[in-house]
Protein backbone atom coordinates (compact mmCIF):
# COMPACT_ATOMS: atom_id res chain seq x y z
CA UNK A 1 0.00 0.00 0.00
CA UNK A 2 1.21 2.75 -0.99
CA UNK A 3 0.71 4.82 2.21
CA UNK A 4 3.30 1.93 4.47
CA UNK A 5 5.70 3.19 1.64
CA UNK A 6 7.31 6.11 3.82
CA UNK A 7 6.64 4.28 7.05
CA UNK A 8 9.83 2.26 7.34
CA UNK A 9 11.90 4.29 5.64
CA UNK A 10 13.36 6.78 8.12
CA UNK A 11 14.39 3.28 10.27
CA UNK A 12 16.26 2.17 6.72
CA UNK A 13 17.81 4.74 6.36
CA UNK A 14 19.11 5.15 9.81
CA UNK A 15 20.20 1.50 9.62
CA UNK A 16 21.98 2.27 6.08
CA UNK A 17 23.74 5.20 7.75
CA UNK A 18 25.02 2.67 10.17
CA UNK A 19 26.69 1.00 7.89
CA UNK A 20 27.94 4.38 6.09
CA UNK A 21 29.65 5.05 10.17
CA UNK A 22 31.19 1.58 9.95
CA UNK A 23 32.59 2.63 6.86
CA UNK A 24 33.98 5.70 7.49
CA UNK A 25 34.83 4.83 11.29
CA UNK A 26 37.45 1.74 9.76
CA UNK A 27 38.53 3.90 7.24
CA UNK A 28 40.00 6.78 9.51
CA UNK A 29 41.08 4.19 11.99
CA UNK A 30 43.24 2.87 9.07
CA UNK A 31 44.44 6.20 8.03
CA UNK A 32 45.22 7.54 11.43
CA UNK A 33 45.57 4.18 13.53
CA UNK A 34 48.30 3.37 11.56
CA UNK A 35 50.09 6.38 11.45
CA UNK A 36 49.91 6.37 15.51
CA UNK A 37 50.60 2.90 16.44
CA UNK A 38 51.16 0.82 13.64
CA UNK A 39 49.95 -2.88 14.28
CA UNK A 40 49.29 -2.68 17.47
CA UNK A 41 46.96 -5.42 18.70
CA UNK A 42 45.73 -3.93 21.88
CA UNK A 43 45.06 -0.51 19.79
CA UNK A 44 42.51 -2.24 17.65
CA UNK A 45 40.74 -4.17 20.89
CA UNK A 46 40.09 -0.84 21.74
CA UNK A 47 38.41 0.75 18.77
CA UNK A 48 36.46 -2.03 18.50
CA UNK A 49 34.77 -1.42 21.62
CA UNK A 50 34.60 2.08 20.49
CA UNK A 51 33.14 1.10 17.22
CA UNK A 52 30.66 -0.98 19.35
CA UNK A 53 29.28 1.63 21.40
CA UNK A 54 28.57 3.84 18.46
CA UNK A 55 27.30 1.32 16.33
CA UNK A 56 25.05 0.73 19.38
CA UNK A 57 23.96 4.69 20.06
CA UNK A 58 22.99 4.96 16.17
CA UNK A 59 21.16 1.87 16.46
CA UNK A 60 19.43 2.73 19.77
CA UNK A 61 18.41 6.34 17.26
CA UNK A 62 16.85 4.29 14.83
CA UNK A 63 14.62 2.06 17.04
CA UNK A 64 13.41 5.14 18.91
CA UNK A 65 12.11 7.08 16.20
CA UNK A 66 8.31 7.68 15.04
CA UNK A 67 8.23 6.95 11.60
CA UNK A 68 4.92 9.05 11.79
CA UNK A 69 6.81 11.97 12.73
CA UNK A 70 9.64 12.12 10.87
CA UNK A 71 8.48 12.00 7.50
CA UNK A 72 9.21 15.19 6.69
CA UNK A 73 12.87 15.08 6.16
CA UNK A 74 12.18 12.37 3.42
CA UNK A 75 11.19 15.23 1.01
CA UNK A 76 13.06 17.72 2.41
CA UNK A 77 16.86 18.18 0.74
CA UNK A 78 17.48 21.02 2.48
CA UNK A 79 20.93 21.04 4.83
CA UNK A 80 19.38 23.28 7.60
CA UNK A 81 16.27 21.46 7.48
CA UNK A 82 18.24 18.29 8.71
CA UNK A 83 20.24 19.81 11.43
CA UNK A 84 18.08 18.49 14.28
CA UNK A 85 17.85 14.91 12.67
CA UNK A 86 21.32 14.97 12.46
CA UNK A 87 22.43 16.89 15.81
CA UNK A 88 20.07 14.23 17.24
CA UNK A 89 21.98 10.88 15.65
CA UNK A 90 25.38 12.31 17.00
CA UNK A 91 23.69 12.81 20.71
CA UNK A 92 23.16 9.23 20.39
CA UNK A 93 26.19 8.07 18.64
CA UNK A 94 29.07 9.95 20.59
CA UNK A 95 26.88 10.44 23.86
CA UNK A 96 27.22 6.45 24.67
CA UNK A 97 30.98 6.60 24.11
CA UNK A 98 31.98 9.94 25.64
CA UNK A 99 29.90 8.83 29.22
CA UNK A 100 32.18 5.59 28.56
CA UNK A 101 35.07 7.10 27.90
CA UNK A 102 34.40 9.21 31.15
CA UNK A 103 33.71 6.44 33.66
CA UNK A 104 35.69 3.45 32.56
CA UNK A 105 38.58 6.55 32.63
CA UNK A 106 40.29 5.34 29.19
CA UNK A 107 42.48 7.61 28.28
CA UNK A 108 44.12 5.54 25.23
CA UNK A 109 41.62 7.15 22.75
CA UNK A 110 43.21 9.33 19.97
CA UNK A 111 41.84 12.86 20.41
CA UNK A 112 42.37 13.55 16.27
CA UNK A 113 40.67 9.92 15.93
CA UNK A 114 38.11 10.99 17.60
CA UNK A 115 37.78 14.85 16.38
CA UNK A 116 38.29 13.94 13.07
CA UNK A 117 35.36 11.20 13.51
CA UNK A 118 32.89 13.46 15.12
CA UNK A 119 33.41 16.53 12.60
CA UNK A 120 33.18 13.22 9.40
CA UNK A 121 30.54 11.49 11.18
CA UNK A 122 28.22 14.61 11.29
CA UNK A 123 28.59 15.84 7.65
CA UNK A 124 27.70 12.40 6.36
CA UNK A 125 25.04 12.46 8.54
CA UNK A 126 24.06 15.98 7.07
CA UNK A 127 24.44 14.31 3.14
CA UNK A 128 22.94 11.29 4.22
CA UNK A 129 19.24 12.76 5.70
CA UNK A 130 19.34 15.30 3.08
CA UNK A 131 20.17 12.87 -0.33
CA UNK A 132 19.77 9.53 0.43
CA UNK A 133 15.90 9.03 1.23
CA UNK A 134 14.17 9.95 -1.83
CA UNK A 135 17.08 7.51 -4.06
CA UNK A 136 16.32 4.72 -1.36
CA UNK A 137 12.58 5.55 -2.65
CA UNK A 138 13.43 5.68 -6.60
CA UNK A 139 15.47 2.21 -6.08
CA UNK A 140 13.03 0.39 -3.82
CA UNK A 141 9.57 1.20 -5.41
CA UNK A 142 10.05 3.26 -8.54
CA UNK A 143 11.90 1.26 -10.76
CA UNK A 144 9.64 -2.66 -10.66
CA UNK A 145 6.11 -1.46 -8.60
CA UNK A 146 4.39 0.69 -10.79
CA UNK A 147 0.73 1.10 -9.00
CA UNK A 148 -1.69 2.14 -11.57
CA UNK A 149 -4.07 4.16 -9.60
CA UNK A 150 -7.40 5.05 -10.05
CA UNK A 151 -9.59 7.90 -8.23
CA UNK A 152 -13.17 8.10 -7.64
CA UNK A 153 -15.09 10.71 -6.92
CA UNK A 154 -15.87 14.78 -7.62
CA UNK A 155 -12.54 16.00 -9.65
CA UNK A 156 -13.15 18.79 -7.90
CA UNK A 157 -11.39 17.15 -4.74
CA UNK A 158 -8.21 16.04 -6.31
CA UNK A 159 -6.95 19.61 -5.60
CA UNK A 160 -6.25 18.96 -1.80
CA UNK A 161 -4.45 15.85 -3.10
CA UNK A 162 -2.00 17.56 -5.36
CA UNK A 163 0.57 17.72 -3.48
CA UNK A 164 0.44 14.40 -1.72
CA UNK A 165 -0.24 12.74 -5.07
CA UNK A 166 2.95 14.46 -6.39
CA UNK A 167 5.49 13.46 -3.66
CA UNK A 168 3.95 9.87 -3.80
CA UNK A 169 5.14 9.37 -7.24
CA UNK A 170 8.28 8.98 -6.24
CA UNK A 171 7.72 6.09 -4.69
CA UNK A 172 5.50 4.22 -7.58
CA UNK A 173 2.68 5.75 -7.99
CA UNK A 174 0.81 6.50 -11.30
CA UNK A 175 -2.28 8.08 -11.85
CA UNK A 176 -4.25 6.65 -14.25
CA UNK A 177 -7.78 9.02 -14.48
CA UNK A 178 -10.28 9.35 -12.41
CA UNK A 179 -14.14 8.05 -12.24
CA UNK A 180 -17.01 10.13 -10.94
CA UNK A 181 -20.06 9.54 -9.69
CA UNK A 182 -22.07 10.75 -12.15
CA UNK A 183 -21.36 12.16 -15.70
CA UNK A 184 -19.28 15.56 -15.83
CA UNK A 185 -20.05 17.35 -19.23
CA UNK A 186 -16.89 19.65 -18.68
CA UNK A 187 -14.48 18.17 -16.17
CA UNK A 188 -12.86 21.21 -13.81
CA UNK A 189 -9.97 23.52 -15.42
CA UNK A 190 -7.98 23.00 -12.33
CA UNK A 191 -8.14 19.10 -12.77
CA UNK A 192 -5.59 18.06 -14.80
CA UNK A 193 -6.16 14.36 -14.56
CA UNK A 194 -8.57 12.80 -17.25
CA UNK A 195 -12.00 11.66 -16.71
CA UNK A 196 -12.16 8.17 -17.78
CA UNK A 197 -16.19 7.90 -16.69
CA UNK A 198 -18.64 7.57 -14.51
CA UNK A 199 -18.81 4.37 -11.40
CA UNK A 200 -20.80 2.27 -13.86
CA UNK A 201 -17.99 1.62 -16.07
CA UNK A 202 -15.61 1.37 -12.93
CA UNK A 203 -14.98 -2.54 -13.78
CA UNK A 204 -14.25 -1.92 -17.28
CA UNK A 205 -11.84 0.87 -16.37
CA UNK A 206 -10.43 -1.78 -14.00
CA UNK A 207 -9.51 -3.93 -16.28
CA UNK A 208 -8.33 -2.09 -19.46
CA UNK A 209 -6.11 -0.01 -17.49
CA UNK A 210 -4.70 -2.71 -15.04
CA UNK A 211 -5.71 -0.66 -12.19
CA UNK A 212 -4.17 -1.99 -9.06
CA UNK A 213 -5.11 0.43 -6.52
CA UNK A 214 -8.22 2.75 -6.38
CA UNK A 215 -8.28 6.11 -3.60
CA UNK A 216 -11.60 6.72 -2.87
CA UNK A 217 -11.83 11.00 -2.63
CA UNK A 218 -14.92 10.91 -0.37
CA UNK A 219 -17.49 8.35 1.17
CA UNK A 220 -21.14 9.38 -0.02
CA UNK A 221 -23.99 6.63 -0.82
CA UNK A 222 -23.10 4.11 1.49
CA UNK A 223 -24.67 1.58 -1.30
CA UNK A 224 -21.95 2.86 -3.88
CA UNK A 225 -19.31 2.92 -1.58
CA UNK A 226 -19.72 -0.55 -0.02
CA UNK A 227 -20.31 -1.74 -3.63
CA UNK A 228 -16.85 0.00 -4.53
CA UNK A 229 -15.86 -1.99 -1.36
CA UNK A 230 -17.07 -5.39 -2.79
CA UNK A 231 -15.34 -4.57 -6.36
CA UNK A 232 -11.85 -4.41 -5.34
CA UNK A 233 -12.00 -7.19 -3.16
CA UNK A 234 -13.05 -9.29 -5.69
CA UNK A 235 -10.51 -8.12 -8.22
CA UNK A 236 -8.03 -7.70 -5.79
CA UNK A 237 -7.63 -4.35 -6.13
CA UNK A 238 -6.01 -2.35 -2.60
CA UNK A 239 -8.11 0.51 -2.05
CA UNK A 240 -7.50 3.81 0.21
CA UNK A 241 -10.92 6.27 1.33
CA UNK A 242 -9.37 9.33 2.02
CA UNK A 243 -11.23 10.78 5.32
CA UNK A 244 -12.44 13.72 4.86
CA UNK A 245 -14.11 14.96 7.77
CA UNK A 246 -11.80 17.36 9.05
CA UNK A 247 -13.12 19.54 5.52
CA UNK A 248 -16.57 18.58 6.37
CA UNK A 249 -16.37 19.93 10.34
CA UNK A 250 -13.69 22.45 9.00
CA UNK A 251 -11.29 21.26 12.05
CA UNK A 252 -8.68 19.09 12.34
CA UNK A 253 -9.27 15.31 13.75
CA UNK A 254 -7.11 12.68 15.45
CA UNK A 255 -7.74 9.40 15.17
CA UNK A 256 -7.29 6.58 17.56
CA UNK A 257 -8.22 3.21 18.84
CA UNK A 258 -9.56 2.69 22.50
CA UNK A 259 -10.43 -1.04 23.58
CA UNK A 260 -11.75 -1.51 20.49
CA UNK A 261 -13.58 0.98 19.79
CA UNK A 262 -12.46 3.68 17.06
CA UNK A 263 -12.50 7.59 17.94
CA UNK A 264 -12.28 10.78 16.16
CA UNK A 265 -11.04 13.21 18.63
CA UNK A 266 -10.37 17.47 17.75
CA UNK A 267 -6.77 17.66 19.94
CA UNK A 268 -3.95 15.62 20.61
CA UNK A 269 -3.73 15.94 24.32
CA UNK A 270 -0.31 14.40 25.62
CA UNK A 271 -1.35 14.97 29.06
CA UNK A 272 -3.89 12.34 28.84
CA UNK A 273 -1.73 10.00 29.25
CA UNK A 274 -0.95 8.91 32.89
CA UNK A 275 2.97 8.35 32.68
CA UNK A 276 3.25 12.00 31.10
CA UNK A 277 0.90 13.12 33.76
CA UNK A 278 3.15 11.38 36.51
CA UNK A 279 6.00 13.41 34.90
CA UNK A 280 4.82 16.50 34.75
CA UNK A 281 3.41 16.43 38.37
CA UNK A 282 7.02 14.94 39.59
CA UNK A 283 8.70 18.13 37.98
CA UNK A 284 5.99 20.51 39.68
CA UNK A 285 6.73 19.26 42.84
CA UNK A 286 10.25 19.24 42.53
CA UNK A 287 10.84 22.46 41.44
CA UNK A 288 7.86 24.03 44.22
CA UNK A 289 9.47 22.28 47.35
CA UNK A 290 12.90 23.68 46.46
CA UNK A 291 11.07 27.61 45.75
CA UNK A 292 9.10 27.14 49.00
CA UNK A 293 11.90 26.05 50.97
CA UNK A 294 14.42 27.76 49.89
CA UNK A 295 13.41 31.29 47.57
CA UNK A 296 10.02 32.01 48.85
CA UNK A 297 10.67 32.91 52.91
CA UNK A 298 13.61 34.86 52.36
CA UNK A 299 11.52 36.94 49.51
CA UNK A 300 8.52 37.17 51.92
CA UNK A 301 10.41 39.23 53.93
CA UNK A 302 12.03 41.42 51.51
CA UNK A 303 8.59 41.84 49.91
CA UNK A 304 7.00 43.16 53.34
CA UNK A 305 9.59 45.57 54.02
CA UNK A 306 8.68 46.79 50.85
CA UNK A 307 5.08 46.98 51.60
CA UNK A 308 5.56 48.64 55.22
CA UNK A 309 7.54 51.37 53.48
CA UNK A 310 5.53 52.13 50.22
CA UNK A 311 1.58 50.86 50.62
CA UNK A 312 1.36 49.18 53.87
CA UNK A 313 -1.57 46.57 53.62
CA UNK A 314 -1.77 42.60 53.57
CA UNK A 315 0.97 40.51 51.81
CA UNK A 316 -0.54 38.27 49.98
CA UNK A 317 -3.16 39.25 46.93
CA UNK A 318 -5.74 35.91 46.92
CA UNK A 319 -7.75 36.47 43.60
CA UNK A 320 -10.22 34.30 41.86
CA UNK A 321 -8.67 32.35 38.71
CA UNK A 322 -10.60 30.20 36.63
CA UNK A 323 -8.13 26.96 36.57
CA UNK A 324 -8.38 23.46 35.25
CA UNK A 325 -12.15 23.10 33.34
CA UNK A 326 -13.01 26.76 34.51
CA UNK A 327 -12.71 25.35 37.85
CA UNK A 328 -12.44 28.94 40.33
CA UNK A 329 -9.16 28.80 42.36
CA UNK A 330 -8.08 30.98 44.71
CA UNK A 331 -4.49 32.26 43.29
CA UNK A 332 -1.73 33.66 45.47
CA UNK A 333 0.22 36.76 44.46
CA UNK A 334 2.52 39.44 46.34
CA UNK A 335 0.34 42.81 46.67
CA UNK A 336 1.97 44.96 44.35
CA UNK A 337 -1.41 47.41 44.43
CA UNK A 338 -1.95 49.73 46.61
CA UNK A 339 -4.23 48.05 49.45
CA UNK A 340 -6.76 50.81 48.81
CA UNK A 341 -7.11 50.49 44.66
CA UNK A 342 -9.89 49.94 43.42
CA UNK A 343 -11.23 47.62 40.98
CA UNK A 344 -8.52 45.16 41.31
CA UNK A 345 -10.22 43.05 38.59
CA UNK A 346 -9.24 45.20 35.79
CA UNK A 347 -6.23 44.48 33.97
CA UNK A 348 -3.09 46.02 34.93
CA UNK A 349 -1.45 48.63 31.79
CA UNK A 350 1.72 50.45 31.54
CA UNK A 351 2.23 53.17 33.91
CA UNK A 352 -0.71 51.74 36.07
CA UNK A 353 -1.35 54.47 39.01
CA UNK A 354 -2.69 51.80 41.43
CA UNK A 355 0.69 49.60 41.46
CA UNK A 356 3.24 51.09 44.29
CA UNK A 357 6.69 51.93 42.94
CA UNK A 358 8.54 48.67 44.76
CA UNK A 359 5.20 46.83 43.06
CA UNK A 360 6.72 48.14 39.99
CA UNK A 361 9.46 46.56 40.26
CA UNK A 362 8.28 43.10 41.28
CA UNK A 363 6.10 42.67 38.69
CA UNK A 364 8.69 43.68 36.23
CA UNK A 365 10.66 40.29 37.50
CA UNK A 366 8.11 38.47 37.92
CA UNK A 367 8.60 38.10 41.56
CA UNK A 368 5.29 38.40 42.75
CA UNK A 369 3.70 35.28 41.15
CA UNK A 370 6.64 33.30 43.04
CA UNK A 371 3.86 32.14 45.86
CA UNK A 372 1.70 30.60 43.10
CA UNK A 373 4.61 27.76 43.26
CA UNK A 374 2.34 27.40 46.46
CA UNK A 375 -0.49 26.71 44.54
CA UNK A 376 0.98 24.38 42.15
CA UNK A 377 1.96 22.28 45.56
CA UNK A 378 -1.52 22.31 46.14
CA UNK A 379 -2.74 20.85 42.63
CA UNK A 380 -4.34 23.91 41.41
CA UNK A 381 -1.69 24.77 39.02
CA UNK A 382 1.58 23.42 37.30
CA UNK A 383 4.45 24.79 36.60
CA UNK A 384 3.90 25.14 33.07
CA UNK A 385 0.73 26.06 31.54
CA UNK A 386 -2.05 28.69 30.36
CA UNK A 387 -2.26 31.25 32.38
CA UNK A 388 -5.12 31.60 34.53
CA UNK A 389 -7.53 34.34 33.77
CA UNK A 390 -10.25 35.93 36.24
CA UNK A 391 -13.54 34.52 35.57
CA UNK A 392 -14.90 37.24 34.22
CA UNK A 393 -11.82 37.77 31.76
CA UNK A 394 -12.03 34.44 30.49
CA UNK A 395 -15.58 34.83 29.43
CA UNK A 396 -15.17 38.48 27.67
CA UNK A 397 -11.75 36.53 26.12
CA UNK A 398 -14.05 33.64 25.04
CA UNK A 399 -16.52 36.32 23.14
CA UNK A 400 -13.26 37.07 21.04
CA UNK A 401 -11.60 33.72 20.39
CA UNK A 402 -14.43 30.52 19.94
CA UNK A 403 -12.03 27.74 21.08
CA UNK A 404 -10.64 30.44 23.80
CA UNK A 405 -12.33 27.42 26.92
CA UNK A 406 -10.57 24.23 25.17
CA UNK A 407 -7.26 25.79 26.94
CA UNK A 408 -8.95 24.65 30.16
CA UNK A 409 -8.17 21.22 29.14
CA UNK A 410 -5.29 21.41 31.15
CA UNK A 411 -4.29 23.07 34.63
CA UNK A 412 -3.07 26.70 34.53
CA UNK A 413 0.50 27.42 34.86
CA UNK A 414 2.66 30.11 36.34
CA UNK A 415 4.51 30.42 33.14
CA UNK A 416 3.31 29.31 29.63
CA UNK A 417 4.73 29.04 25.85
CA UNK A 418 2.38 32.68 25.35
CA UNK A 419 4.44 34.24 28.03
CA UNK A 420 8.07 33.06 27.26
CA UNK A 421 7.06 34.25 23.18
CA UNK A 422 5.94 37.23 24.30
CA UNK A 423 2.39 37.50 25.05
CA UNK A 424 2.09 38.81 28.04
CA UNK A 425 0.55 41.85 30.21
CA UNK A 426 -2.32 43.12 29.01
CA UNK A 427 -4.56 41.85 26.43
CA UNK A 428 -5.55 45.09 24.51
CA UNK A 429 -6.82 43.50 21.06
CA UNK A 430 -8.47 40.56 19.52
CA UNK A 431 -5.29 39.69 17.90
CA UNK A 432 -3.27 39.74 21.49
CA UNK A 433 -5.88 36.95 22.85
CA UNK A 434 -5.60 35.41 19.66
CA UNK A 435 -2.03 34.92 19.62
CA UNK A 436 -1.97 34.05 23.24
CA UNK A 437 -5.19 30.98 22.29
CA UNK A 438 -2.61 29.85 19.73
CA UNK A 439 0.46 29.63 21.74
CA UNK A 440 -2.06 27.70 24.51
CA UNK A 441 -3.37 25.38 22.03
CA UNK A 442 0.12 24.19 20.65
CA UNK A 443 1.74 23.84 24.24
CA UNK A 444 -1.60 21.50 24.93
CA UNK A 445 -1.69 19.34 21.43
CA UNK A 446 2.66 19.07 21.70
CA UNK A 447 3.51 18.93 25.26
CA UNK A 448 6.82 16.65 26.29
CA UNK A 449 8.85 16.85 29.21
CA UNK A 450 11.79 18.88 27.07
CA UNK A 451 9.43 21.69 26.24
CA UNK A 452 8.00 22.01 29.89
CA UNK A 453 12.35 22.17 30.37
CA UNK A 454 12.86 24.73 27.63
CA UNK A 455 9.74 27.04 29.05
CA UNK A 456 10.97 27.09 32.25
CA UNK A 457 14.79 28.03 31.22
CA UNK A 458 13.42 30.64 29.09
CA UNK A 459 11.37 31.98 32.16
CA UNK A 460 14.03 31.78 34.00
CA UNK A 461 16.38 34.08 31.62
CA UNK A 462 13.06 36.51 30.75
CA UNK A 463 13.37 37.10 34.49
CA UNK A 464 16.95 38.29 34.70
CA UNK A 465 16.64 40.22 31.50
CA UNK A 466 12.63 41.21 31.02
CA UNK A 467 11.30 41.59 27.57
CA UNK A 468 10.28 45.65 27.01
CA UNK A 469 6.34 44.29 27.57
CA UNK A 470 6.99 43.30 30.89
CA UNK A 471 4.67 45.72 33.70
Amino acid sequence: MIVQRTRGLPRLLGFAQAGLATILYWALFGAIGEAVSPGTMSFTKRYVIYWVIVLGGLTVEVLSRDSDKVIAPIYDSSLVRQLPVASRQMAYALGGLLIFLTFAKDYAISRTFLGTFAILLYAMLLWSNAVLPLRLARWLFAADRDLATLLVGPPGNVDLLEYWLERKREFGLRIVGIVTGHAVSVPPESCSIPVLGTVEKFDQICADEGISQVILLEVGDPKTTRWLVDQCQQHGIRMLIVNDLAEQIRHPINCCVDEGVNLITLHEEPLENPLNRVLKRSLDLLLASCVVVFILPPLMLVVWLCQRWQSPGPLWHRQQRAGLQNRPFAILKFRTMHATAEDVAQQATAGDARIFPAGRWLRRFSLDEIPQFLNVLSGWMSVVGPRPHLVEHNRQFAEVAAEYHIRTFIKPGITGLAQVRGFRGEARTAEDIAARLQSDLIYLENWSFALDLGIILRTMWQMLKPPPTAL
